[in-house]
């Protein structure tokens, strides 16, 4: 017969560990497996997921980008502030290092295996996960034998030049990209930063870095943009690179930019890459607070992520998606490259790419045929069948901008989306009231797109089929894109102005961003396949899979899916394993006329 004595004693120990007498078995079913196989007090970094969510619904009565910026920023950090409070408490008093987040309801906690157990226990927790960093080869930039083009291939094939000539090359818009850092004085980036104003530099609100030990040459808290690799300062370069002096590497070199180092010399994490999302939302101040300095008017437009987050990297298909779905909610585009896991079907795996609340990017080559390397959906890993890539863009051989000063080629979808966030300045630099207006700027870019079909059959597609999840809907046309969305006719230069339309940006419905298996596009299915390219939509410049991230430019066109096992690139890590590849830059003789698009202005 159990006695008063004990009974108070077990009371007791339930007071003092609260949610933990409730059985340690219960919270071992919230932890992530990799975290259970830890030893029991070896340090280990792990996410707190709590319960409570932010109700974001509210965000479809909001028609502008501003309006939703807001109304994100304050949604999120109002639930953080009060649902964390009492944990944050507990891991106070038992002195634990830890981070707090609030672009999701989670916090970053320095701890061991025994600690994850018994905060999972905890009846607000929803889960605990862990966060491993994994180093990523990312691939050197070559500088041999390329020479100066007036206008880079890419930008050329993406029709940029035709906006340009119509005096739109991206006033007004701001992009961001977190990567492995940024050169912020390399001469094509310098005067695009929108930290300087031609005489001082001021970091504040434009750069944030998530690498908080380490750093290389960079070291950690970088206290203004520096790219401790290259991969970063190659990809910001193709969205808004221009010297004045020849080098036009970028798409919107008219547009500003803004940046966020996510990976420690190739090292990333999902702290990290969160980190960043959270800052971009509402940029901060150099060493500011997240909640108390966030401005949320300071937002950018959209964002490149030249990157992926794999499994070995802690992130299983739910690891970001509802911190890419609260970007998506704040009115900015999030642009994500597509993965070099190709050429088989079924290959885009990573978040970002992966999610319906993010455009999706695949790569082709400077004969339109999609790159060997270039990841094809649909997506399966999350069992969503969704098709994917949205859209293609061209990733063979970019030229652009690489710390020092200098230029180099690299390869992969890491280079192919850039060319569609610097559209994505162009098109709001055109029309600012599609600022925020997430759904109506992907269809657009969708409906712009030169329609590509492919006989690879991936996802079931028929040959004549676009949308289809080799090439999306197509290659990015900005004259086209651009023209078919008007220009505001009392358009000024502040892109952050009120937006006109009332779209749902609420990406926690995967319908309205990727259009999946719906035929019903405005492409017209009977595209002008390249006879460059073969018929199953490989192109000829499979990449050589080497560890040296080098890329094998075979001219012989005849590369297929099951082709061999050289058409596949070290994507470990995500997407910053792209090649490096030299290949001819032709410019396109078939470049449409911007008059039809001019008349439209008048």
């Amino acid at each position: 017969m159990i006695s008063i004595r004990m009974v108070m004693v077990l009371c007791l120990i339930g007071l003092a560990l609260p949610g933990w007498a409730a059985g340690q078995g219960r919270g071992e079913d919230k932890v992530h497996p990799m975290l259970l196989e830890a030893p029991g007090g070896a340090p280990v970094s792990f996410f707190v997921r709590l319960d409570e969510r932010a109700d974001l619904s509210g965000v479809e009565e909001l028609t502008t980008k501003v309006q939703k910026g807001r109304f994100v920023f304050e949604s999120l950090t109002e639930v953080a502030r009060r649902s964390q409070a009492a944990l944050r408490q507990e891991l106070d008093r038992r002195g634990v290092a830890y981070r707090s987040f609030w672009i999701f309801n989670g916090i970053l906690v320095h701890g061991n295996r025994d600690l994850a157990l018994q905060l999972a226990a905890r009846s607000e927790v929803a889960r605990v996960f862990p966060n491993p960093e994994v180093r990523v080869d990312l691939p050197l930039p070559r500088s041999e034998g390329w020479e100066m083009a007036a206008i880079e291939w890419g930008v050329e094939r993406a029709k940029a030049p035709d906006i340009w000539a119509l005096g739109i090359t991206g006033e007004g818009a701001v992009i961001a990209g977190e990567d492995t850092g940024y050169d912020w004085t390399h001469p094509a980036l310098k005067a695009k930063y929108r930290g300087w104003d031609g005489t001082t530099a001021n970091h504040d609100y434009n750069w944030h870095d998530a690498v908080h030990s380490g750093g290389g040459s960079c070291g950690a808290d970088s206290p203004e943009p520096c790219d401790d690799h290259s991969h970063g300062t190659h990809t910001m370069g193709t969205m808004v690179g221009d010297d004045d002096a020849g080098n036009q590497i970028g798409m919107a070199p008219g547009a500003k930019w803004i940046g966020c180092r996510n990976m420690n010399v190739g090292v990333g994490s999902p702290a990290t890459y969160s980190e960043c999302f959270e800052f971009f939302i509402a940029p901060y101040p150099v060493g500011g607070d997240p909640i108390n300095d966030g401005d949320p008017d300071k937002a950018p437009h959209a964002i490149n992520n030249s990157w992926g987050c794999s499994q070995s990297e802690g992130c299983d298909e739910d690891t970001l998606k509802e911190v890419v779905e609260n970007v998506r909610n704040a009115g900015i585009v999030v642009v994500a490259s597509a993965g070099n896991d190709g050429s088989s079907c079924e290959t885009i795996t990573t978040p970002p790419g992966i999610y319906a609340a993010a455009f999706s990017i695949g790569a082709t080559d400077s004969g339109d045929g999609i790159a060997g390397f270039s990841s094809r959906g649909p997506i399966t890993v999350d069992g969503s069948d969704r098709w994917k890539p949205d859209v293609s863009a061209p990733g063979v051989g970019t030229r652009s901008s690489v710390p020092g000063g200098g230029y180099s080629s690299m390869s992969g979808t890491s280079m192919a989306s850039p060319h569609v966030a610097g559209l994505i300045g162009l098109m709001v630099s055109a029309k600012p009231s599609l600022a925020g207006d997430v759904d109506e700027i992907e269809r657009l870019i969708k409906e712009g797109a030169d329609p590509k079909t492919s006989s690879q059959g991936c996802g079931g597609s028929g040959p004549d089929e676009v949308p289809n999840p080799t090439f999306g809907h197509g290659i990015i046309n900005a004259l086209n894109t651009v023209s078919s969305g008007d220009a505001d006719a009392d358009s000024d230069t502040d892109a952050d102005s009120d937006a006109d339309t009332d779209s749902d940006t609420d990406a926690d419905s995967d319908a309205d961003t990727d259009s999946d298996t719906d035929a019903d596009s405005d492409a017209d299915g009977d595209s002008d396949t390249d006879s460059d390219s073969d018929a199953d939509g490989d192109s000829d410049s499979d990449a050589d899979g080497d560890s040296d991230g080098d890329a094998d430019g075979d001219a012989d066109g005849d590369a297929d899916a099951d082709d061999d096992d050289d058409d596949d690139t070290n994507g470990a890590g995500g997407e910053g394993s792209c090649g490096c590849h030299k290949t001819g830059a032709p410019a396109d003789a078939n470049r449409r006329s911007p008059l039809a698009f001019l008349i439209r202005l008048m």
